[in-house]
């Protein structure tokens, strides 16, 4: 019997998605542990570097960062397969479909901030689909939409900013593409 090895090389974009990936699931940690006054809602800090690959890099190298996150941050929290680990790939899944979306507005007119602001909304709108036909079998859990709606409107307006600001940083300095 022949042994054989088969060796991956990485390239540029396998280490830059790796490393904003580190990045994403380390804010996704990191917000884990801030108390919030309603389960489900969470700023989505991991966003905001999904926002910046997505800009700069584009959709695929954002997709990976935000799904390697997605998987990274809740083995790390024990939580891969429990309910909350499908109601945040769910709402990862249709963020992406509205960021995917988003790349190609007019970029004039829409930016981070608009793009983060429809995968906010996406976002709560795929959990709470999930939620109602998995978790919660009634139409009671659309109550809560108007609450969640808002924490998407606030969370996803800061997070496009602070996406836009660190844009704009990156591109002030001359930081390499």
């Amino acid at each position: 019997m022949t042994h054989s090895v088969i060796e991956l090389r990485p390239d540029a974009s396998d280490i830059r998605v790796a490393r904003f990936a580190t990045a994403a699931i380390v804010l996704s940690l990191a917000e884990a542990a801030i108390p919030l006054p309603l389960p489900g809602v969470k700023p989505g800090l991991g966003n905001i570097v999904v926002l910046i690959v997505l800009w700069r890099w584009g959709w695929r190298d954002a997709a990976w960062v935000a799904l390697l996150r997605v998987f990274a941050a809740s083995l790390l929290l024990g939580q891969f397969l429990a309910p909350g680990f499908f109601l945040g790939l769910s709402g990862a899944l249709a963020s992406l479909c509205a960021l995917g979306g988003a790349v190609h507005l007019p970029r004039r007119w829409f930016g981070p901030v608009t793009a983060s602001l429809f995968a906010a909304f996406a976002h709560i709108g795929a959990q709470l689909v999930v939620a109602r036909l998995w978790l919660v079998p009634h139409d009671g859990v659309f109550a809560l939409a108007p609450i969640f709606a808002l924490a998407a409107l606030v969370f996803g307006l800061i997070n496009g900013l602070v996406a836009a600001r660190m844009l704009a940083e990156l591109e002030a300095s001359g930081a390499p593409t």
